[in-house]
């Protein structure tokens, strides 16, 4: 019944245990480098490792396969064994591939996420994984959700944002602004602040938030603004993100102030006088008024009309052009006329109370009628109004002039009465015609319009003006003219992009288009500058470096709009005022000196090199040593290390020191470079002989010691390095009853029997050793005296110490003890460098086996002298002062070549 239970159940409980979907969730930055873990899917699936125990037999290995095939694929890789999955070589933008702006955007599968499930700021790669064999298959789906980072800066859509404000609003008043800036980027790295670079003091910018997230600036009006005064604000409007640092774009902000009705009609007089023959014809000019209103268009519209104190009868015989404010003679003078009129004429403009001015009108009655003056055009005349281009030739006719007398009883005469460049001559060969015409060019920028009349009159008194109005018509004839033509700026390096340099200004004497200009930059301006064509605002769209390049130098062109154009060049130069943005740099990161010991104090070690790209008190460096100070000191200004004192190598072999380099700026930069010094050796100690230790000390020796026993050994060490520490053994003077029986090894210092000692050999063998090193120039040398007393044993000891006191009567062998390693210094001279580092290593290696071969000597010498004392305590006899050899450290020596 078990095993039935068993066959049913079993199938499915591994249904239910791998034939389920699976989800996994993942989060991974936009913009990582390939090869980046995402996650283990076995892990996290918690799937067994292959090969583990199972009731029936080994699992097989696991398999990882991606199932879909869809746009996600490209960003990751998939390991089909350890089921881990790392980022690809495509890297992942999360801008490029979440274009959505609000719910959850997918890519890379199938199925579809709710986007009710997820952030506003959701973007999804899904991934089918199928995980087999058949036995542990599952469906895995994986999705990644990518995080953003701050790896956009804003940017408005348009590079020119115009805004229009009443100069009647209120404080407070809020203006959106229609083109906010764009930054792909989500949460706190998109846009979060606008601000303006000038606001003049009437301006500033608020932030509003809606629903959905957006953004949007509000320009705020928070000063009294006047057209009139100035009727258009310019300057930059930046965005600012807030990301870690916070990247900004910006764009020009051109404020509009529009008009409104809040200027009215004004005369310049109260009053004007006028003077009226009683025999003028119709159509007679009598007098102009004209008022003035600051507004523009619609609000500065003026009509003129009568008081109503003005008599009918005045209204009759005057009329009044309610455009033009000319009045004329509409009725003919007789004698029943008034002779004083007082005419009361109103200026009105919109909702504006009307200005007033009185035109009083003198009738003088006249007997005869007055000269005539007929005149006839050849110049293009309206209303009265001569237009004349300026630059015409000199002699340029206006019009003729007829002079007559209607009673033709009288003489006439006449004469040109103004000031200007004309003439009024006789066109002969008729007696009353008369010739108007220019005497030199006229200049529009001089003067624009001339009054002029042709008086005539004739013998009995009465005279006739002709008044003519001379409007002279602009040409292109001037170019614009900069403020200056060297316009010199400066601007901190690492600026922010975008940043305002100047706003250039040309004029152009020319009216209407001719006079409108228009900036461009030089062909030798680099890229990176930039001019707004219609304000002149110059602007540099990159953060400059002054270490790359200190001074810009190149031309500006102001361009009127005339036909054709003309242009005027003036020249820019662009500063970059240093910063202190660059630390000091030292010419190496490491320094190494060698320096031989003994080396007098304060005496050069070397020259620490180091350079600082900015300028100024930004460029000074100062040097200090960091560490070691008590024994070495730096020269500020030239970088010279030196020591205070003499340096031991013995003592120490090499110094590491560090070495700060801090420049002038406000904060101040440093840097730090390590200095390493490595004394070289000079032979300056001799061996120093360790055992024995006294000349008193002495030594039993057996008769019947065999011939080639190791009886005692003389060791030494030398504090130096190298060939200076390499040491031999010799000895140089003997004394006993047969004193050539012992001999010294040059190499080890070991001293053995050479021959069999007889009964006439007992006695004191005195033997003098000389301990000598290598070095160079000159080999230096310690000696002692090695003592063997050859006896059976020792009865006496006081008439041996006895012995020991007396001078020993030796002779001195020259004889140079024969070593194996004899450098010569010519030859190392003379031979290469590479057979000398071969040989030094080969020594280094001798000398690490020897060494190591004496160690086991010593120990297995050491043992067989406690079991010789054991045996017979007579035999050997302890020396006065000895030390256990074999407690001493024995180092290898080192053979350097530096």
């Amino acid at each position: 019944h078990l095993l039935l239970f068993l066959l049913f159940v079993g199938p499915f409980n591994c249904f239910a245990s791998y034939s389920r979907a699976t989800e996994l969730f993942y989060s991974l930055k936009e913009g990582l480098p390939a090869g980046v873990l995402i996650g283990s899917l076995a892990r996290d699936l918690r799937l067994p490792p292959a090969g583990g125990q199972h009731p029936a037999a080994l699992r097989p290995p696991l398999s990882f396969t991606l199932a879909s095939h869809g746009l996600g694929e490209q960003y990751v890789q998939l390991d089909n064994r350890s089921g881990e999955l790392h980022t690809s070589a495509v890297e992942i933008d999360r801008e490029a591939l979440c274009v959505e702006s609000s719910g959850a955007t997918v890519f890379g599968g199938t199925s579809a996420v709710s986007s009710s499930s997820l952030s506003s700021e959701s973007c999804l790669l899904l991934l089918d994984v199928l995980v087999l064999p058949q036995e542990y298959f599952r469906l895995v789906k994986v999705k990644i959700a990518i995080r953003d980072v701050n790896d956009n800066a804003p940017r408005f859509p348009v590079p020119h944002i115009h805004l229009s404000v009443p100069e009647n609003a209120p404080v407070n008043t809020r203006l959106a602004i229609e083109h906010p800036a764009l930054d792909p980027d989500m949460g706190t790295n998109g846009v979060q602040t606008y601000r303006l670079r000038d606001n003049y003091g009437v301006f500033t910018l608020d932030v509003e938030e809606n629903e959905s997230g957006e953004r949007t600036p509000y320009l705020i009006v928070m000063g009294a603004l006047d057209r009139e005064t100035q009727e258009e604000y310019v300057t930059v409007i930046i965005a600012e993100d807030g990301g870690t640092p916070p990247l900004m774009g910006s764009a020009t902000l051109t404020i509009g102030i529009s008009d409104i009705n809040d200027n009215c009609p004004q005369f310049n007089d109260s009053q004007l006088n006028v003077t009226l023959y009683g025999n003028s014809s119709l159509g007679t000019h009598v007098a102009t008024v004209h008022a003035v209103d600051m507004d523009l268009g619609s609000n500065a519209q003026i009509t003129y009309s009568y008081s109503q104190k003005v008599p009918e009868t005045s209204r009759d015989l005057f009329h009044l052009n309610e455009s033009t404010g000319v009045i004329t003679l509409s009725t003919k003078v007789d004698g029943d006329t008034p002779r004083l009129h007082r005419l009361i004429i109103l200026g009105n403009g919109p909702g504006c109370i009307p200005a007033v001015i009185t035109v009083l009108v003198t009738i003088i009655k006249v007997m005869m009628r007055p000269p005539e003056v007929v005149p006839r055009f050849i110049a293009n005349e309206v209303e009265g109004v001569v237009y004349l281009k300026e630059l015409e030739p000199i002699n340029t006719p206006i019009a003729f002039f007829t002079i007559k007398d209607p009673d033709e009883k009288y003489k006439v005469s006449c004469y040109l009465d103004g000031d200007g460049p004309f003439r009024l001559s006789p066109y002969k060969p008729y007696s009353n015609e008369y010739l108007l015409e220019t005497t030199k060019p006229l200049d529009f920028e001089t003067q624009q319009l001339y009054e002029i009349s042709v008086v005539a009159w004739n013998s009995e008194g009465f005279r006739v003006n002709k008044v003519i109005k001379v409007q002279v018509l602009d040409d292109n004839d001037n170019s614009p003219v900069f403020s200056e033509q060297l316009i010199e700026l400066s601007i901190e390096e690492n600026n922010v992009p975008n940043a305002f340099l100047t706003k250039l200004h040309a004029t152009d004497a020319d009216s209407g288009e001719r006079g409108q200009v228009s900036y461009f930059l030089g062909p030798d301006a680099p890229s990176y500058f930039a001019l707004d064509k219609t304000t002149g605002v110059l602007t540099v769209s990159t953060q400059l470096d002054r270490e790359e390049k200190e001074k810009y130098r190149y031309t500006v062109k102001a361009v009127d709009s005339g036909f054709p154009p003309r242009e005027t060049i003036a020249t820019v130069t662009v500063t970059v005022l240093d910063k202190n943005d660059n630390s000091p740099r030292f010419i190496n990161k490491d320094f190494s000196f060698f320096v031989p010991e003994n080396f007098p104090g304060f005496g050069e070690i070397g020259v620490i090199s180091v350079t600082d790209a900015d300028a100024g008190q930004n460029g000074w460096v100062a040097l200090s040593v960091l560490n070691g100070s008590d024994i070495f000191v730096i020269d500020t200004g030239k970088g010279v290390l030196r020591a205070k004192v003499s340096l031991d190598r013995e003592q120490q072999s090499s110094y590491i020191l560090w070495i700060e380099a801090v420049d002038g700026g406000d904060p101040a930069l440093s840097s730090t470079a390590k200095i390493t010094i490595l004394l070289l050796d000079i032979n300056d100690n001799p061996p120093l002989v360790l055992f024995p230790q006294s000349n008193m000390s002495y030594l039993l020796v057996l008769p019947s010691t065999l011939p080639g026993s190791l009886i005692t050994e003389v060791y030494a060490v030398d504090k130096d390095t190298g060939m200076n520490a390499v040491i031999a053994y010799s000895i140089i003077g003997r004394r006993g009853p047969r004193p050539e029986s012992f001999r010294i090894d040059s190499k080890t210092g070991n001293i053995t029997l050479e021959e069999s000692l007889m009964q006439n050999d007992y006695g004191l063998y005195r033997l003098l050793v000389k301990v000598s090193d290598h070095g160079y120039p000159e080999p230096l040398h310690s000696t002692v005296m090695v003592n063997l007393f050859v006896n059976d044993t020792v009865s006496n000891e006081s008439y041996i110490e006895s012995l020991l006191r007396k001078e020993p009567d030796i002779s001195i062998e020259e004889k140079q003890p024969q070593i194996s390693i004899e450098p010569t210094h010519k030859k190392m001279e003379s031979a290469s460098c590479m057979p000398t580092l071969v040989a030094l290593s080969i020594i280094s290696l001798s000398s690490i086996a020897f060494v190591t071969g004496m160690g086991i000597y010593i120990c297995l010498r050491k043992g067989k002298r406690h079991h010789r004392a054991d045996e017979n305590l007579e035999i050997q006899i302890p020396l006065n002062g000895r030390i256990n050899l074999h407690m001493l450290e024995k180092k290898p020596m080192e053979i350097s070549n530096i």
